[in-house]
């Protein structure tokens, strides 16, 4: 499978009852695509058991932006195993936060997404999350300049 190219998505969610103000997680996926037009419904893949999942499976609601190629940073970030905390990965990442997920979106993705849980499908190690699509916002025009950030054969790419 590593010779199917990925489009590098961010998908982020805030938990609430996570300390007085809540905490903000995050995971990079490859595995995201586009399910249906009518009604708006996205997949994600997210390993069982994983901060992610755990999350998913209590907060109804979350975020997905869509990685420029100028954003590899803040991927690898989000995919190091033993990375620092969920917490100090936001700290320093110029985000939004969604106005119905109040999940952070970063700025400057090519488009962001927010999303409701419609489904949770259990796939082997991992968890099929189907979400419903809430609102959608695209970059500016000229904001694309970039291009997307895709995966290929173990490796964040651009596209020529």
């Amino acid at each position: 499978m590593s010779r199917l190219a990925a489009g590098v998505v961010l998908v982020t969610a805030h938990d609430p009852d996570d300390g007085p103000r809540g905490a903000d997680a995050g995971m990079t996926a490859t595995s995201f695509l586009s399910v249906s037009l009518d009604p708006p419904l996205v997949l994600v893949s997210v390993r069982e058991g994983s901060r992610m999942d755990d999350l998913l499976a209590e907060q109804p609601l979350w975020g997905v932006s869509l990685l420029s190629e100028a954003q590899r940073q803040t991927a690898g970030r989000f995919a190091m195993k033993g990375r620092l905390s969920d917490r100090l990965l936001f700290e320093d990442l110029p985000h939004v936060r969604g106005e119905l997920s109040g999940a952070p979106l970063v700025q400057g993705a090519l488009a962001t997404l927010e999303c409701r849980t419609e489904q949770r499908v259990p796939a082997g190690d991992h968890t099929l999350v189907v979400g419903r699509v809430l609102a959608a916002s695209v970059a500016p025009a000229g904001g694309e300049a970039a291009g997307p950030l895709t995966y290929y054969r173990g490796s964040y790419r651009h596209l020529r």
